[in-house]
C-alpha cells in the first residue's frame, strides 16, 4: 500500500487546506492514515477542532486515490442525532467538495426533506447522504435497499455520545450490524466529544471490526466558567427566585458580546427568559430570538440561518441547539440554572469559541443561590477531566421486533441468517435462541394472545423460510411509525386567521378554556377553540401562563453529585479557596449556625418543627430521581414501625417527609432506615411498580407496533394510546406474565425510573457514613428550597410569593432573637 502522504488524494487535500491557510491537526492526519489502511474507528476531539472533517476528508482522500475504481452512487452515509445538525453539515460538506473540485452531491434525508427529493434519491442516491437513525431505518424498509448501499464505503456516526445510552443508539447498532454483514469492506467511524467511557463506547459501536483504532486528539479545549453573582446572598434560597432578578445582568452580557446563546433546560424556561430579557432590554426586540423543539420548523430554520450569518444578537434556546451545529459568530454562552450534568455543561460551553484554540466562555446564572455550589463543582470536574459515562441499553425487545419488521418489509430475511447478525451487536449479544423464536412468533402471529387478531399478523413466512411483509396497509403503517421517540401527543397551534406557530403538549391544553392566555414562541396567545388535534388562537397581550412540557426536569448526574458533596465538605472544613464558596459564606454560616454542613462522609438529617407541622429533611445530594425513590422507601420503613402518614417533596440536594404529628426518629433508628437489607423488596412494597410498568409499557407497545400511534394524516392522542396499551398490558399480566415486552417494562422501571444501580450505591455509601441529626425550629438554607418546591404544587405563583415572604420573615425574626 502506498504511503498516504505521497498519494494524490493527500496532496490535493493538503493544497486545499494550505490555500485556506489551514494546517491539519495531528489527530486528523492519523484518522486519514488509518482510514487509508482500511480501519474502522472512533475519533475523540474537542468541539471546534474539526473532528467531523477528519472522517469526511478521509473518505474524500480515499475516493481521489481510488477514483478509477469507484462507481457512482452512495459512498458515505452520515448518521446524526438532530435535523438542524444535518442541514448545517450538508452545507459545509458541499462547500468543501466544490472547493476541492470533486463532482459530489451532498444531500439530507429526514422528516423535513421534500418528498420530490426523496423520490429522486430513491432513483439516484447522492454521493453523501446525511440521515437521522430513523431515516436510516426507513431506507432499510425500502424494497430497493440493496441498490442504495451496494457502493457504500463508509458509515460515520456523529455525536455518538448523544445516541449511546438510549434506544436511538440501539437503532444505530442494529442498522450497522445489518449493513456490515451485507456490504463488503464497509468502514464504520464514530465521532464523539464528551463521554466518560470511551473504550466502552467504541466496543458498542464497533463490536465486530477486525481492524479498529481509537484516535484521541492531543489538543484540548479551554473553557472559562464565569458565575453571575447576585447583588446579595439570600440565606434562604428558593428555586427560580434569583433568575428573574439577574435578567438585567444577562442583558448586559448579551450587549457586550458579539453573539450569545442563552441555554435553558426546559422549553417553558426558555419562553419565560425570552420575555424577561425583552423586559430588561427592550432594544433587543428584533435582535433576540427563541428556539426550541415546539416552535414551527420554518421559524427554527430561519433562526439558525440568522445566527450563522450574524444577524441575531442572541438566541434563547434549549437542548435543541446543544449539539455540533457550527455557529461561528457565537462568542458567549449563558447557562440559566443548573445544567444537571458535567458533559451537558461542557457541550454547551463548546458552542462558543468554535474555532481551534479559542477559549469557550460560559456564564452560569443561578436560579437560586445554592446553585453557585454547582459552579464550584463544575470547575473541579473540568479541572479533573471528569465527564459522565453513558450506559448502553441491552435487550430492548421493542426495538428488535420493530427492526425485524423493517427488514421483512424491505425485501425479507431468513431467520438463520438474521439471528447471528443480531447477536453480533452489543445490545443483543446475550439474546437467547428461545427469545429470538418468541420474537419471530410475535411479528408473525402477535404471540400467544395475538393469534386471533389479524392486525397483529404483520409478517408472512414463505415456503422457503423468508419472512416478508406482504400486506400493503401493514407496510404503510410500519413506515409511518418507525422510530423509538414516543412523545406525548402534541397539538398544533394555529391562528384562527391561518398561520402555524408551533406545538404544545395535549395535557397542558386540556387545562385551558376559551379566553385563557398562554405564551408560545415568545408571543402571548389567546385560546379560542380546539378542533381535532389543532388549537386555534389569536394574538393577545397582558399576563399569560407559560406552558410546561412533560419530562422537563433533568436529573442531577452521579458525577456532579459527587463533586457537590466534596464542595460542601470543603466549606464545612474551611478548606475551600473557591470564590463561589466565599461568596456563599453568609448562607453557609447560617446553615452551620442553625444546623450543620455535612462532610463528604456524613449524611445530614434535620428535624424541623414549625407552625405548619413536623418536617424530616435528609440531604444525600444524589439528584431528584434517586431522592424520589429513597424518600418513598424511608417513609415506608418508618410507617412499618409508627402509624404516620407523610407528604413527600424533594429536589436535587435532598428530600422532605412532612407530617402533622411528631416523627420519632433517633440516630439508631436512622441507621436502621438506611440498611441495605431487603432494599429492593421495600422499594417494590412502597411504590406501585405495576402502575409504573403500565406507563412504561405504553412506549414499549408503540415502538413494538402493538399500538399504532400515527395513522395517515393524524396522530392518536395520549389518552387513547394509554387506554389501548393499558388493556393489552393487563391482559398480558394475567395470561402471559412472562411476555418479553412486559418483562422489559418492569426492567425499564427499575433501571431507568427507579435508578436501581444508583439507588443501591447511594444506600451503600450512606450505610458506611456517619449520620448527623440536628433539631431546629426554623428552616435552613438546605431545607427551604425543598419546602418551596412542595408548596408550588398547590399554590398559584402570586399566593406562593406571599407565602414564601411570610416564611422568610418568620425565620429571620427567630434568627434575630
Amino acid at each position: 500500500m502506498e504511503n498516504l502522504k505521497t498519494s494524490e488524494g493527500y496532496q490535493i487535500i493538503n493544497n486545499w487546506m494550505t490555500a485556506d491557510q489551514k494546517v491539519p491537526f495531528e489527530f486528523q492526519e492519523r484518522t486519514w492514515n488509518y482510514y487509508h489502511k482500511g480501519y474502522s474507528g472512533m475519533v475523540v476531539a474537542p468541539t471546534g477542532f474539526g473532528k467531523t472533517f477528519s472522517v469526511f476528508l478521509g473518505v474524500v482522500i480515499n475516493y481521489i486515490n481510488q477514483c478509477q475504481k469507484m462507481q457512482s452512487g452512495l459512498k458515505l452515509l452520515w448518521v446524526t442525532p438532530i435535523r438542524s445538525l444535518a442541514k448545517d453539515l450538508a452545507r459545509a460538506m458541499q462547500e468543501a467538495v466544490d472547493s476541492i473540485g470533486i463532482d459530489w452531491v451532498v444531500e439530507v434525508r429526514n422528516g423535513d426533506t421534500d418528498p420530490k427529493q426523496k423520490a429522486r434519491q430513491t432513483n439516484q442516491m447522492p454521493d453523501v447522504l446525511i440521515v437521522t437513525p430513523e431515516s436510516l431505518h426507513l431506507l432499510l424498509a425500502q424494497k430497493s435497499r440493496d441498490k442504495f448501499f451496494k457502493n457504500l464505503q463508509c458509515i460515520a456516526v456523529d455525536e455518538w455520545h448523544e445516541l449511546m445510552g438510549n434506544k436511538r443508539g440501539v437503532l444505530v447498532e442494529l442498522a450497522l450490524g445489518y449493513l456490515q454483514n451485507n456490504v463488503s469492506k464497509l468502514k464504520i467511524w464514530g465521532i464523539t466529544a464528551t463521554i466518560g467511557n470511551i473504550d466502552e463506547a467504541m466496543d458498542v459501536l464497533l463490536p465486530n471490526a477486525s481492524k479498529r483504532i481509537k484516535i484521541v486528539s492531543k489538543e484540548k479545549k479551554q473553557i472559562e466558567i464565569i458565575p453571575v453573582y447576585p447583588d446579595k446572598v439570600d440565606v434562604l434560597p428558593w428555586a427560580g427566585h434569583l433568575g428573574g432578578t439577574l435578567a438585567d445582568k444577562v442583558a448586559e452580557i448579551i450587549s457586550s458580546s458579539r453573539s450569545t446563546l442563552v441555554f435553558t433546560n426546559t422549553r417553558s424556561q426558555s419562553e419565560l427568559w425570552y420575555q424577561l430579557l425583552l423586559n430588561a432590554d427592550p432594544d433587543l426586540a428584533g435582535q433576540l430570538a427563541l428556539h426550541h423543539g415546539s416552535i414551527d420548523h420554518a421559524l427554527r430554520q430561519w433562526i439558525e440561518n440568522a445566527l450563522s450569518s450574524g444577524q441575531l444578537k442572541a438566541v434563547v434556546c434549549t437542548s435543541s441547539l446543544d449539539l455540533g451545529v457550527d455557529f461561528k459568530p457565537v462568542d458567549t454562552i449563558v447557562q440559566i440554572g443548573s445544567s444537571k450534568g458535567i458533559a451537558r455543561f461542557l457541550q454547551r460551553a463548546g458552542r462558543s469559541g468554535h474555532s481551534p484554540y479559542e477559549t469557550s466562555k460560559i456564564y452560569f446564572v443561578p436560579t437560586h443561590t445554592l446553585e453557585l455550589l454547582e459552579v464550584a463543582a463544575l470547575k473541579d470536574a473540568y479541572k479533573n477531566k471528569i465527564v459522565e459515562k453513558r450506559d448502553p441499553m441491552v435487550l430492548t425487545y421493542d426495538v428488535l421486533v420493530q427492526f425485524m419488521v423493517t427488514i421483512a418489509l424491505g425485501g425479507g430475511f431468513k431467520s438463520n441468517e438474521l439471528f447471528p447478525i443480531i447477536q453480533q451487536t452489543h445490545a443483543f449479544k446475550y439474546l437467547q435462541e428461545e427469545d429470538w423464536n418468541w420474537c419471530l412468533e410475535f411479528i408473525t402471529k402477535g404471540g400467544k394472545l395475538g393469534e386471533n387478531y389479524e392486525e397483529f399478523h404483520r409478517v408472512d413466512v414463505s415456503e422457503d423460510g423468508v419472512y416478508e411483509v406482504k400486506k400493503r396497509r401493514i407496510g404503510m403503517l410500519h413506515r409511518l411509525n418507525i422510530g423509538v421517540i414516543v412523545s406525548d401527543a402534541m397539538l398544533r397551534v394555529k391562528y384562527t386567521s391561518g398561520g402555524y406557530i408551533g406545538m404544545v403538549e395535549e395535557y397542558f391544553l386540556t387545562k385551558l378554556k376559551a379566553g385563557d392566555k398562554f405564551i408560545l414562541a415568545g408571543r402571548v396567545l389567546e385560546y379560542v377553540r380546539m378542533k381535532e388535534l389543532t388549537v386555534y388562537v389569536r394574538n393577545s397581550s397582558g399576563k399569560a401562563i407559560t406552558p410546561s412540557w412533560l419530562g422537563g426536569r433533568l436529573p442531577l448526574s452521579a458525577d456532579l453529585s459527587l463533586f457537590l458533596r466534596q464542595k460542601l465538605s470543603e466549606a464545612a472544613e474551611n478548606q475551600s479557596k473557591s470564590k463561589e464558596i466565599q461568596f456563599l459564606n453568609p448562607l453557609l454560616s447560617y446553615q452551620e449556625t442553625h444546623s450543620a454542613l455535612p462532610l463528604h462522609n456524613q449524611l445530614l438529617v434535620e428535624q424541623i418543627h414549625t407552625r405548619e407541622g413536623y418536617h424530616l429533611f435528609m440531604y444525600p445530594l444524589e439528584g431528584r430521581l434517586v431522592h424520589e425513590v429513597m424518600a418513598t422507601v424511608i417513609a415506608y420503613r418508618i410507617s412499618k414501625r409508627f402509624p404516620i402518614s407523610f407528604s413527600i417533596a424533594m429536589n436535587d440536594y435532598g428530600f422532605e417527609l412532612f407530617s402533622d404529628q411528631p416523627i420519632p426518629v433517633d440516630l439508631e433508628f436512622l441507621t436502621e432506615l438506611f440498611q441495605l437489607d431487603r432494599l429492593m423488596d421495600d422499594v417494590v412494597a412502597s411504590i406501585n411498580a405495576t402502575e409504573m410498568a403500565l406507563h412504561k409499557f405504553r412506549d414499549i407497545a408503540v415502538i413494538a407496533g402493538m399500538v399504532i400511534q400515527t395513522f395517515p394524516g393524524k396522530q392518536r392522542n395520549n389518552k387513547s394510546l394509554q387506554a389501548s396499551s393499558s388493556i393489552i398490558f393487563k391482559v398480558l399480566e394475567e395470561f402471559e406474565p412472562s411476555h418479553l415486552l412486559v418483562r422489559q417494562a418492569y426492567n425499564e422501571v427499575f433501571n431507568q425510573q427507579l435508578q436501581e444501580v444508583r439507588l443501591v450505591d447511594a444506600f451503600k455509601r450512606i450505610a458506611s457514613n456517619k449520620i448527623v441529626l440536628k433539631f431546629t425550629d426554623r428552616y435552613t438554607p438546605l431545607s427551604f428550597p425543598i419546602k418551596v418546591d412542595s408548596l408550588r404544587q398547590s399554590l398559584s405563583s402570586e399566593d406562593l410569593t406571599t407565602r414564601i415572604n411570610r416564611m422568610i420573615e418568620r425565620n429571620l425574626k427567630k434568627h434575630k432573637k
